[in-house]
């Protein structure tokens, strides 16, 4: 559901204060915030893969460990 924010500038009104306006709009209307919920978002991982992940790193650590032992770390 878009949400539009608009700002005309009125007369003898500088740039700085129309910009002002508008951000205080934006944030009235609750846009920063979504916008910054929206951005650091990440979705959660399925389960297998997780598991495949998990199991990939359990084989990555077997491998280290077996190396170490032979004197090859």
């Amino acid at each position: 559901m878009p949400i539009n924010v608009q700002v005309e500038k009125n007369q003898n009104e500088s740039s700085a204060n129309v910009i002002r306006r508008f951000t205080k709009r934006m944030q009235n209307a609750g846009i920063v915030r979504k916008m910054r919920d929206r951005r650091f978002y990440e979705r959660t991982k399925s389960s297998n893969v997780r598991k495949e992940a998990r199991l990939k790193k359990l084989a990555k650590k077997e491998n280290y460990e077996k190396m170490y032992k032979l004197g090859k770390v």
